[in-house]
């Protein structure tokens, strides 16, 4: 699990595999206004993607890598 929580972020610090998506949608549903750090991601499975594109969260870090930084704001619709 590539998952840290504190207040009102969660930081991915490695990849997010399905066993995630799950734990990802509940914190993202009781946190509509909390903070997404994604600067660790190094993988995301499907599920994850999924979970992202229903809740639209406030992403505040993408990725550190620019290609799975580049495909995840193009999959959400929020590019640059």
């Amino acid at each position: 699990m590539g998952i840290e929580i504190d207040d009102n972020t969660l930081r991915v610090t490695d990849m997010l595999g399905v066993e995630d998506a799950e734990i990802l949608l509940d914190w993202l549903l009781k946190h509509p206004e909390g903070n997404l750090d994604l600067a660790g991601c190094t993988h995301l499975h499907a599920a994850n993607l999924q979970v992202l594109m229903a809740t639209r969260p406030r992403i505040t870090a993408w990725p550190e890598d620019a290609r799975p930084a580049d495909w995840l704001r193009h999959a959400l619709n929020q590019e640059e």
